[in-house]
């Protein structure tokens, strides 16, 4: 006897565990909880024209016996009714205790719910049947007379929609349903059907019967990998095997719902079929667990059967039986029995005959050939066959081997009597988990995804396969089985529904204070300590202890060693994520809450604000949300984490707007949004960098703070210069300098004219750039510099001193331009920091190539290109591409510089910066000309030039003018016209904005022109 909570071994007499003190024999209601499960809806065709004009007691007369006949059928496949309609039921399968084959067991109670009915032999009483599979929450409701297991979620519903929608005798099934039950059952397609409440048609099939497949060969026909490794194993099986010859020897494979004990055993008897031994196979059904003999039955049929098929003639296994033991057969056999003596047995001789007759033909077999007896799936054997099947298994006859296959929490108890050798059958090692992912997915390639699935599903051979269908019908991996290729990237592997059960089944064989602390470990992730789970499970150390023991024993939350602290960990990421999923939200909530506590009070992990954000926001706690995400984006910052930064941004902004309005909240909206515009800036997130500064502007106006106001309007200045047109950018940066140098706020107007400098210079208009650059430089050198919090002056001088040596560059100042850089570069080797030394290499490239220097420049912005992407700064690889690009173009590397430029001016088309597609496209013009297709480059430019011109770039509609120029061949008097009037273009907008090494470039090609009488 065990205890109902805690499944401790309770000693006859007492009326308490002394484990847990649980009251003997007590009921205890199961947890609310998030259940996988397969609904059943059923009831009676047109029953209030059946019962419309009865008395009440006739009308409940009239439809109980079908309610009986419903309520039979479901328990007799291990379903439960969770609730009575009148003139129906509802019906769910696999909760409150999880059972892998949920759904083949509502589709077959299904199926006998409608043959019970039809067996009333009233015609009036006709059903009609839904079935859906899904996620739902199961808890119990508690009435003033009554407790009720009640389901609720979006599943039920459409499975009493597939129940309206179901003729007479009808059963329609989900498309989730049929995949589950698919080869246990037999289905018709119905084709797509529209279903009151759901918005577009949905997968419908009907059920036409019962499969006579063997749960082997639906698991078989699924498969899609080769047997792989179990050297141990089958050599321990061979070594049984060859001791036959002096007596009977009985093996047990066992091991968990997936692991391959099926596949180990079939594949080790058909090298005995070969070897010449004789395999007489049976198994198990969940479906006839409640049909006597049924699994013995098909031990009889297959022995039949093998006798049948002697290569000599036929043989009949029961010669030298008794009349009564023919008898017994024939009774197995549900076949007529007329002999008057086996009418007059007591069930228990009756019993006695059949086991004696059973072995009787077994041991026959064996003393002709050779036999292997092969007995599958002994946790689902049938009450009166177990006896039976105990006794074939501790048979004293020579050359017979049996085989059985058992999951832990049904192995049979007279396994000990009968001296069975166990074979405990593990998960594959890596190396075999690898292979049989080679013969999924490919023998090359996919390399990392191959890794991810082997810890994902700690190399159990049905999860790897299911992982790995689940992958290929969601079109994430496409072509054939062994030549897949991966088409998207993958977030989480996640759990396919065809085993969210069996994971739940060994969930259920824990006990509840196993269970939450499994819960509570779920909720920390794939790694905990013992301090945490102990602080947060808030149990004596006794039963925490004995719960830390439990767990281990089951596999499913296992020590590792660690040389910090007692550490435990999931067997593999599935029973992790199925323990969580497990939980509804409230319980969710609670558990995260208190682990936040915990980690908050005993100093764990304070250290680590990236955590504490998870617990806080997954228990809804949304003021330390906020806190802790903030922490965690400032802390992603100082390492130039900047994709992550943001994303932690965007939770504490989140988190914060969840919390009531107040003026505080909306101040520290406005600034956080502020501090934000880093981490997108860096990573490239123009977009939302711009609505950053809008959303700021907003709530800044809403409270009248004018102090805040700038420093938004200066955020989104700074992102106009990528996200909008120079026009755009130039007029907001004015205004925002103005109410900058009026609110006497200097850290914001540095900022504020480091943009409008950009603007200018995007704009070309360089000596207004240079200008502006000089006021903000010569503030930030002063002897008080100042830069708004969250930044330094060192930072902003940098980019002052980067744009500063750009323009002076673009102009031809040389000299200028190289002290610029340099005092750039000094910033950067004293800061260290990666978004420092990548803007430093940025305009030193630059520099270089304005100096005709393309080797310098090619090797100062590869180090850029690689630090940028190496540390996400998505921002400055588009433009560190575009002039990588261009220095390999300088160097005559045409190829190398058309590759480069193309990948720089699709990741700028990526990030939205609009100036940025504009330069990589009138330089991959011109390396396209340089490989011979003119045309395509006169293209390019065309539109560059345009584009250029209209959105008011115009020192790159200078650049796209003088390109055109150099790509158009002078073959005739129209192309030269045109020559010249790109060049006299490119030399007026050049001249006005003072960019002098472009315009000699286009000065030297007029006057050579001029000089040949090309006009």
């Amino acid at each position: 006897m065990h205890c109902v909570t805690c499944h401790s071994t309770i000693t006859p007499g007492d009326r308490w565990c002394a484990k847990c003190g649980t009251a003997v024999g007590q009921r205890v209601d199961p947890d609310s909880e998030r259940r996988f499960v397969t609904i059943l809806r059923a009831d009676v065709v047109e029953s209030t024209g059946l019962v419309s004009e009865l008395e009440p007691e006739e009308a409940i007369s009239r439809l109980e016996p079908a309610l009986a006949a419903m309520r039979g059928a479901v328990r007799q496949f291990g379903g439960i009714v969770s609730k009575e309609l009148g003139d129906g039921l509802a019906a769910v399968f696999g909760a409150p205790i999880a059972d892998d084959n949920h759904a083949p067991l509502a589709c077959h109670a299904a199926l006998e719910l409608i043959r019970r009915v039809a067996s009333l032999g009233d015609p009036g009483l006709q059903v009609r049947v839904g079935i859906h599979s899904g996620h739902v929450v199961a808890y119990m409701v508690a009435s003033e007379f009554s407790k009720v297991y009640e389901i609720g979620g979006a599943a039920q519903h459409l499975a009493a929609r597939l129940e309206s929608a179901a003729e007479a005798n009808q059963i329609l099934v989900s498309e989730a349903c049929q995949k589950l039950a698919e080869g246990h059952v037999r289905f018709e397609s119905l084709g797509r059907k529209s279903l009151r409440g759901f918005n577009e048609p949905l997968p419908v099939y009907r059920i036409l019967g019962a499969s006579d497949l063997s749960s082997w060969r639906v698991r078989r026909a699924r498969s899609v990998s080769r047997f792989v490794d179990r050297t141990n194993e089958r050599a321990l099986l061979r070594s049984a095997a060859e001791a036959v010859g002096s007596g009977r020897r009985t093996v047990l494979l066992l091991g968990d719902t997936g692991i391959g004990k099926s596949r180990l055993a079939h594949e080790f008897v058909q090298g005995l079929k070969v070897e010449g031994w004789r395999l007489i196979d049976a198994e198990c059904s969940p479906n006839l667990q409640s049909a006597p003999f049924s699994a013995l039955k098909r031990v009889l049929l297959s022995t039949l059967e093998a006798a049948a098929k002697e290569p000599d003639g036929a043989y009949d296994p029961r010669i030298g039986l008794a009349p009564i033991e023919r008898c017994a057969v024939d009774a197995v056999l549900d076949r007529p029995i007329s002999d008057s003596q086996w009418d007059e047995l007591e069930p228990h001789a009756r019993g006695r005959a059949i086991s004696e007759a059973s072995c009787a033909i077994v041991r026959n077999m064996a003393d002709r050939q050779r036999t292997v007896l092969l007995i599958e799936d002994l946790h689902w054997i049938d009450r009166a066959s177990d006896t039976v099947i105990a006794a074939l298994a501790s048979l004293q006859t020579p050359n017979l081997l049996v085989l059985l296959t058992s999951r832990p929490n049904g192995m049979p108890i007279w396994i000990g009597r009968c001296h069975a050798e166990i074979i405990a059958v593990r998960p594959l090692d890596d190396d075999s988990g690898k292979a049989m992912l080679g013969d999924m997915l490919g023998a090359s390639g996919n390399a990392d995804l191959k890794s991810r699935i082997i810890s994902h599903t700690a190399n159990v051979p049905l999860f790897i396969e299911e992982v790995c269908r689940g992958l290929k019908d969601n079109g994430t991996l496409r072509g054939q089985w062994g030549d897949l290729a991966l088409v998207r990237p993958i977030d989480e592997l996640g759990i396919p529904t065809s085993i969210q059960g069996v994971i739940a089944a060994r969930l259920d064989r824990v006990s509840r204070q196993e269970r939450q602390v499994l819960q509570i470990a779920a909720a920390l992730g794939p790694r905990s300590s013992e301090a945490i789970l102990r602080k947060v499970a808030e149990l004596p150390e006794a039963a925490l202890q004995n719960c830390f023991v439990g767990l281990d024993r089951a596999e499913l939350l296992v020590r590792i060693d660690s040389e910090l602290e007692d550490s435990l960990e999931f067997r593999h990421e599935m029973v992790r994520q199925v323990t969580y999923e497990s939980m509804v939200e409230k319980v969710r909530e609670s558990t995260h809450s208190r682990i936040l506590l915990a980690l908050e009070q005993g100093g764990i992990d304070t250290d680590d604000p990236d955590k504490l954000c998870y617990h806080a926001t997954r228990a809804k706690d949304w003021d330390r949300a906020f806190v802790y995400g903030r922490a965690a984006a400032q802390k992603c910052l100082v390492r130039s984490a900047f994709a992550d930064a943001a994303n932690y941004f965007e939770t504490a902004m989140k988190s914060l707007d969840m919390t009531p309005t107040s003026a505080l909240r909306e101040t520290r909206a406005v600034d956080i949004r502020i501090e934000a515009r880093s981490a997108f800036m860096a990573s490239g997130q123009v977009a939302e960098w711009f609505e950053l500064g809008k959303e700021a502007e907003r709530r800044a106006n809403a409270i009248d703070d004018t102090g805040r106001k700038i420093a938004a309007m200066t955020v989104r200045a700074a992102a106009q210069n990528f996200y909008g047109t120079p026009p755009e950018a130039v007029a907001i940066g004015e205004q925002v300098v103005g109410l900058a140098e009026h609110g006497h706020d200097a850290g914001w107007l540095n900022v504020a004219q480091y943009g409008l400098g950009q603007a200018y210079f995007l704009a070309g208009r360089y000596r207004e750039a240079e200008h502006t650059f000089a006021q903000a430089c010569t503030r930030l050198t002063g002897p008080s510099p100042e830069a708004p919090k969250s930044t330094t002056p060192q930072y902003v001088l940098l980019l002052c001193c980067m744009m500063k040596s750009f323009t002076h560059t673009v102009m031809g100042e040389f000299d200028v331009a190289q002290q610029l850089q340099q005092q750039a570069a000094a910033i950067a080797e004293e800061t260290g920091r990666p978004y420092d030394r990548v803007a430093a290499a940025y305009s030193g490239g630059w520099l270089k190539l304005g100096q005709n220097d393309p080797a310098a420049a090619a090797a100062i912005l590869e180090d850029g290109f690689v630090l940028a992407q190496k540390h996400g700064i998505r921002l400055f690889v588009p433009v560190l591409a575009c002039h990588l690009g261009i220095a390999y173009l300088e160097q005559g590397l045409f190829d190398r510089a058309r590759g480069m430029l193309a990948e720089a001016r699709e990741e700028a088309k990526a990030v939205g910066y609009t100036s940025a597609v504009l330069r990589s496209s009138i330089y991959l013009a011109l390396a396209t000309w340089r490989l011979g297709d003119v045309q395509a480059a006169q293209n390019m430019l065309r539109e560059a030039r345009n584009t250029a011109r209209q959105q008011g770039f115009s020192g790159l509609e200078a650049e796209a003018l003088f390109g055109e120029a150099v790509v158009t061949p002078p073959s005739d008097a129209a192309n030269k016209a045109a020559i010249l009037v790109a060049l006299r273009a490119a030399i007026a907008i050049t001249s006005e904005n003072a960019a002098l090494p472009l315009r000699r470039k286009a000065e030297a090609m007029l006057d050579e022109m001029l000089a040949r009488g090309l006009t």
